[in-house]
Parts: structure tokens; sequence; C-alpha cells
């Protein structure tokens, strides 16, 4: 699809998880004797991709890195971080996470006799484009005989910040293999070439339009 218009951009909850266990000799302690703290970050981790893909609609959820704090090979691991995400244009599915994950990942580590702390942070809501930027970005890609799609925002962008001045939209082109964030991300030029094409005829659109004064972030029913 050579053209998407972005209905919402996604709100991101952050998470920092520490796990606590005991210290030993990981060739010495017996297997059904530890409380290895790894484990219950492994099990978080696989908790955290459950609940991504338990979203009813677009939804993610993102481990990014693990620590242990000790170095050494031969000690069973009594400290490790998690930092992750999860990530959604559904205000209800998203605000519920933090409870769910927080229940089903100290019930796991539970199960370990792990200590499980957990603290997040709301890196952004979500933010509803405007109703009316859609509708002139898609009469602009239909009259030039364009195919478009509806499509929620993964990614954050500076729009979220200008929401809170003015009506936002955005218009979306493809990436190649819809890799990005990695050195194989390209767009071919005359996809780009589609993009400002598409973009003009929008600014002219939205230079004549006289805007309402109902809030911007009204939910759109294409959700």
């Amino acid at each position: 699809m050579p053209i998407g218009i972005v209905t919402a951009i996604t709100g991101i909850e952050r998470l920092v998880a520490s796990f606590t266990g005991t210290p030993d000799h990981a060739g010495t302690r017996p297997m059904d004797d530890r409380r290895d703290a790894m484990v219950a970050a492994a099990e978080a981790v696989l908790a955290i991709r459950t609940e991504g893909c338990g979203a009813p609609e677009h939804g993610v959820a993102t481990v990014t890195r693990l620590e242990n704090a000790s170095r050494s090979p031969n000690v069973v691991p009594s400290l490790v971080r998690l930092y992750g995400e999860v990530r959604s244009v559904d205000e209800s599915w998203l605000s519920g996470t933090r409870g769910r994950l927080a229940a089903e990942i100290a019930a796991r580590a539970a199960e370990h006799d792990v200590e499980a702390d957990l603290s997040w942070s709301t890196d952004n809501t979500v933010v509803r484009a405007s109703d009316s930027v859609q509708d002139l970005a898609g009469a602009a890609a239909s009259a030039a005989g364009i195919d478009w799609m509806a499509v929620p925002s993964g990614a954050t962008h500076d729009a979220v910040h200008m929401a809170a001045l003015a009506p936002v939209g955005m218009i979306f082109i493809p990436s190649a293999a819809g890799k990005s964030h990695c050195p194989e991300e390209f767009t071919a030029t005359d996809q780009i070439a589609t993009g400002v094409r598409v973009l003009a005829d929008t600014l002219i659109r939205l230079d004549s339009h006289q805007f309402s004064t109902t809030p911007h972030t009204t939910q759109r029913s294409t959700l």
C-alpha cells in the first residue's frame, strides 16, 4: 500500500523489574534448591511477550535488556534487572497492562522463590490524529488515484507533543520489507515522491479548511 494515513500514535508504558534470589555455586547447588533470579527474569520475558500477543488491536510488548549483577560464570544469578515496554493505541488495554503483568510476573517469580520488584513509567499516552486531517489526507490520495489505508503508528513522533498545540495528522510511506531502525531501512525514490505528492495536496486542502472546536483526540471509527 503506497500511503498510510495515521489514526493514532501509540501510548508507551516502560517497565524496569528487579529479581532478587540467592547467589550460590553453579556447580554445587542442586537444581531444586535454587533461588535463581535469571530463571524468574526469563519467565517474565515470556509473560511480557504473551501480554503483547494478547492485545485486542495494535499492541506490542518487548523486553529490550537483561542485566545480571554478577559477572561470574560459576555463580547462580542473584540479582537480575529487566527492561521492557508495552505499546498500544488501545487506551483501555494499555491502562490495564501494568496490573496484569505485575500479577503474572510476581506469581511466576514466587514459583522460584524469587522476589520481584516492578517500577513503571509512562513515556507518552495515546494521541489520536485529527479526524479532519485524516479525511483531508485521504481525499488528497484518492483524488490522485493513490491507494491508501488507515493505520495506527506503533512508533512515537514529534506529533505527540505538537498535538497539545494544534490538530495533528501523519502520512506514512513504505519501508522495504517493513524494516526500520536498522541498516537495511530503505524507501524507494518513487514511493517518497508519492508521499510528497499526497502531503503537498493535503497542505493545500488544510490551508482552506475550517477546523471545528471538537477535541482532536476523538476516537475514530476506523480504529
